[in-house]
């Protein structure tokens, strides 16, 4: 492992996790070595990690002062990594007990901090405390389980002389999302990699000073990020709601059903709002509750059109052509949920993505943009048009499906093995409103008043090339276009994909 000596001379040691940018990340516990982040669910896919073992730590050296361990004390030891590291500013992540030593170091070095990242975090340096109430109160979700009476009368033994090797044992159950043998597995390593005696002078007497500590988080102009998890107890969303405002600029995700580790309990629905925040090319908006990805490109004085892909992509696959219009044009590139860095929130299906998309518009001040839409997105597309006549201006369905019932019906379609572009909740939903959809959403094609250029691909398509022709006979200003290429033509025919969008005045 790499190394290198901090301001006291203690030599410390850091992992390299990935590939990419570097992110700075920080090991709670406290005082636990750093092997239980993993690759933090798959962030290593994104980004570069370094993960220091902090001082005693790990393949950290113990240092000569132990009191050197309090977390003001190692403030000192992140500036050191990042002068180590070459770095002007760093991208930090801290979790649980280091979200308080990720808070003192940008409030000791506001400049010096890109991005910031607190996860589950502990709230103790800005004086927001977690009363055993409150933590209690939060054990209560659980009720149901079957383990639970034997677990909460276990937390009833813990008293003051209880060893803290012994309190993290009983608390297991409870900061997790659920108690399975994933859980089970990553609570037990937390004998070998703790150092209980560092862990006692982390949080020593003088460690934290809040209100000077509220008062210089001001001058943080830096984004930050906190991510709780719905069922923790410390912080609880409302604490960690709490701690956001102190910041100037700072988002709050919650992450559904999950616990103090989340990347433990679901580390797609970790990675994906962290991917997003991290990438400076990718934003959120939230609608009804649901946040979407999405780019940006071009002037934005220039006129809107909006991209939105077909089931099982993302707004990455329209980088070629999303360029090629930004020439003269703003263009948005939407991830629909269940896609891409976009929550993975069902219920799913044509008429929510409509509902999504009518969202995203007004939610950016949209209103009147012309829209592109491939496949799936193209049906969620016209569909909108035709329920708010002058939300969208031109609209572009390229090999957008007509809703009439299939025949044969499509069967249970198995989930592939591996990692997926979306969840796999929107195939199942999706195919069953193919196989028998609603009539409305054909029917009422006639009222669609929005010009409409229908592009089919032709022979190889596995759409029926000839509904698509009577759909472009259906609505009032519609024209069909047909480029011999199969489903994906903005993909195989880029050129003329946006000839003809030209030529339709987009």
């Amino acid at each position: 492992m790499p190394k290198f000596t901090t301001y006291d001379g203690t030599e410390l040691a850091y992992d390299v996790r990935g590939e990419g940018e570097v992110l700075v990340c920080l090991p709670g516990g406290p005082m636990r070595d750093a092997t239980y982040l993993g690759d933090l669910g798959g962030l290593a896919a994104h980004r570069r990690l370094i993960v220091l073992d902090l001082r005693g730590t790990g393949a950290s050296a113990e240092p000569v002062d132990p009191a050197s361990y309090r977390c003001d004390r190692q403030v000192a030891d992140v500036e050191a990594l990042r002068i180590h590291l070459g770095l002007e500013r760093i991208d930090l992540l801290g979790h649980s007990a280091t979200g308080n030593l990720a808070t003192l170091y940008a409030a000791a070095h506001p400049d010096r901090v890109r991005s910031l990242v607190l996860v589950t975090p502990g709230t103790q340096a800005v004086g927001i405390e977690i009363t055993d109430e409150e933590w209690n109160k939060a054990t209560e979700v659980f009720a149901d389980k079957p383990w639970y009476a034997e677990a909460r009368a276990a937390l009833a033994t813990i008293g003051a002389d209880t060893p803290m090797a012994r309190i993290m044992e009983l608390i297991s159950p409870f900061v997790y999302g659920r108690w399975d043998g994933a859980a089970q597995a990553h609570a037990a390593a937390v004998g070998d990699e703790a150092h209980w005696e560092a862990a006692g002078a982390y949080y020593a007497a003088g460690a934290f000073d809040p209100e000077t500590t509220r008062s210089a988080l001001a001058a943080v102009t830096a984004p930050v990020l906190i991510l709780a998890g719905e069922y923790d107890g410390g912080p609880s969303p409302a604490r960690a709601a709490e701690l956001a405002e102190l910041f100037p600029h700072a988002e709050l995700v919650v992450q559904r059903g999950a616990g103090h580790f989340p990347w433990v309990d679901d580390a797609g629905a970790f990675v994906r709002p962290l991917a997003a925040f991290l990438d400076p090319e990718v934003r959120t908006v939230t609608v009804d509750g649901i946040r979407l990805a999405y780019r940006v490109w071009g002037s934005a004085d220039a006129a809107p059109v909006v991209l939105v892909h077909g089931r099982g992509g993302s707004n990455a696959d329209w980088t070629r052509i999303a360029e090629e219009l930004a020439t003269d044009r703003r263009v948005y590139a939407v991830d629909l949920r269940g896609h891409g860095l976009s929550d993975w929130t069902g219920p799913y299906g044509f008429d929510v993505f409509r509902d999504d998309l009518r969202g995203f518009l007004k939610e950016l001040d949209l209103v009147g943009a012309d829209v592109v839409g491939h496949s799936m997105g193209g049906a969620a597309s016209y569909l909108l048009a035709m329920d708010e006549p002058g939300l969208i201006g031109r609209l572009v369905l390229e090999e957008a499906p007509v809703f009439f019932p299939l025949d044969p019906p499509r069967g249970h379609a198995a989930r592939p093995e591996g990692p997926l572009g979306l969840d796999w909740e929107v195939v199942l939903a999706t195919n069953a409103q193919l196989n028998e959809p609603d009539p409305a959403w054909r029917e009422g094609l006639t009222a669609l008043t929005s010009p409409t250029l229908i592009l089919a691909g032709g022979q190889d398509s596995h759409l029926a090339q000839e509904r698509l022709s009577w759909m472009a006979d259906r609505i009032q200003d519609g024209r069909l276009v047909t480029i011999d290429t199969g489903h994906e033509i903005h993909t195989s025919r880029p050129a003329e994909f946006l000839a003809v969008l030209r030529k339709f005045g987009i």
